[in-house]
């Protein structure tokens, strides 16, 4: 087998998540090399796309050879995945940060807290998930901190921007490019925390390159709260279309359908994020870091626009401002 050229970073996933932290580090002159199972990635000079499985300890440990970091930004596009396959996933990214001595900066999310109190979270509040998604990654990354490894998870809430798989795409775009209503499982007036798929790349190349964030977790500095009735006109507002109707699906409803359809027993057991208020405090790492959300307004215009590729900063970005925590350890 041909030796591998060695790459300053790796990336793990070809996602929203994973994309633009390949991009980013791209756009910044950065060697990257992006594992996945179908080769697939960001066509960039700078970056190498390999199809490999990265639950493979020994191919992943081969193909991180000399990186500084190791971004694990895989995950599964199905819940029913989450218990198979990303246990197998976390061994391999563990094992290859070992072997090489490389950082491994981790993609996170909101669901090892659980429900919390009003709904708010920041970084001191425990992990205290009692459905098996939320303690399954509670254990990742428990496992990752005791590893004996160079470790940082960076933690976001519901993504918005482009390529991202969330709420607008999934939702509100189809309904308003058909003109139909959209049925959404929410309270469509709780205030929700939505995370840009943008300043989440931007997180995770800070803090893995900082050792002032390892062996904690963060939270990524997105937009004030907001609830999925003013998102959506937003977002009709910035493509020039009538605002959506939009029809509250009861919360027993995909309780209900979860007794017969195993992907809605998986979104039923996280329903607490969309009937009731879910906040995200990023202060600690904004204090810490200088690191700020993009304005909601800049990623929804980005969003419905034909140009653009993902990670579009606003009109007034200062890259050295924002990359000033992103020197190379």
């Amino acid at each position: 087998m041909k030796e591998p050229i060695m790459a300053m970073h790796v990336v793990i996933g070809a996602g929203s998540i994973g994309t633009n932290v390949a991009r980013l580090l791209a756009d910044r002159g950065e060697s990257v090399r992006i594992v996945t199972r179908s080769g697939s990635g960001p066509e960039y000079p700078q970056v190498e796309r390999v199809a490999a499985d990265a639950s493979d300890p020994g191919r992943l440990t081969e193909l991180s050879r000399g990186a500084k970091v190791i971004y694990h930004c895989a995950n599964p596009p199905s819940y029913t995945m989450w218990e198979r396959l990303l246990p197998p996933i976390q061994n391999a990214v563990i094992a290859a940060a070992k072997a090489n001595r490389a950082v491994l900066a981790i993609t996170g999310s909101m669901y090892a807290y659980g429900p919390q109190p009003g709904g708010m979270m920041n970084e001191h509040t425990p992990m205290a998930a009692t459905g098996p998604k939320g303690r399954l990654r509670k254990r990742l990354w428990e496992q990752a901190l005791n590893a004996g490894i160079r470790t940082v998870e960076v933690r976001g809430s519901d993504y918005i921007g482009r390529d991202s798989n969330g709420l607008y795409s999934i939702i509100i775009e189809p309904a308003m490019k058909a003109g139909r209503a959209a049925w959404v499982p929410a309270d469509l007036d709780a205030p929700h925390t939505f995370t840009f798929n943008g300043d989440m790349a931007q997180a995770l190349v800070a803090l893995g390159n900082d050792e002032r964030a390892w062996g904690q977790a963060w939270h990524v500095p997105s937009p004030p709260a907001i609830s999925i009735r003013e998102l959506a006109r937003r977002y009709a507002a910035a493509a020039g279309r009538p605002p959506v109707k939009l029809i509250p699906l009861p919360r027993a409803a995909m309780r209900t359908a979860g007794l017969f359809v195993p992907t809605a027993r998986e979104m039923a057991e996280m329903d607490y994020q969309w009937y009731s208020p879910f906040l995200m405090d990023a202060s600690k790492t904004a204090d810490a870091f200088g690191l700020t959300a993009t304005d909601l307004d800049v990623i929804i215009n980005n969003q419905v626009s034909e140009r653009g590729r993902g990670l579009i900063p606003p009109p007034d970005f200062d890259s050295k401002q924002r990359f000033r925590h992103c020197a190379s350890s």
